[in-house]
């Protein structure tokens, strides 16, 4: 069986993708927040004190989710982007793969970090890792892809715009 070049790109993006989305997962797990002490053994006059009625306690904790989703989301795609330049730098031929692979890992690294959120934060950051993984899909065809980011861009705004409400 012959390996044509297209059948050989695919099978590259497939196991960068695979390996992406693996190490986002492992990553997933990852709080890099340490623990405060002692809160176990004495617990805060506000945890002790009786819960509201009414869903306000729930609203609360999903507001809280939310806006820990949008940090861990805005860290993202810095973190993101920094990667991106450097796997620029390589350069091509072989650096496009780099820069396919760093774009399909950030956006499963997005996607990872929403699952707690609202519908609004939830929906834009969809709308990121989409437009990360088109970006993936674009480098990953062509060594000298140098595809607009304006799509991107205009789905960071809407991020930070449903984060502002949240």
């Amino acid at each position: 069986m012959k390996i044509t070049g297209e059948t050989s790109m695919n099978r590259t993006r497939l196991v960068l993708t695979g390996w992406a989305a693996a190490a986002a997962i492992a990553m997933a797990g990852c709080d890099p927040q340490p623990k405060p002490e002692g809160t176990a053994t004495s617990p805060s006059p506000a945890a002790s004190s009786a819960a509201p009625t009414g869903g306000t306690a729930t609203t609360a904790t999903t507001d809280a989710a939310t806006v820990k989703a949008c940090a861990d989301i805005k860290n993202d795609i810095k973190d993101n982007a920094a990667k991106v330049t450097k796997a620029e730098k390589i350069g091509p031929p072989a650096g496009h793969f780099a820069v396919s692979a760093q774009w399909a890992a950030g956006s499963v690294a997005i996607l990872a970090h929403s699952m707690d959120a609202n519908e609004a934060v939830t929906a834009a950051s969809e709308k990121i890792q989409n437009e990360m993984m088109s970006l993936s899909d674009a480098y990953n065809k062509s060594a000298d892809a140098k595809p607009s980011k304006k799509a991107l861009e205009a789905a960071i705004k809407e991020l930070d715009t449903a984060c502002s409400a949240a």
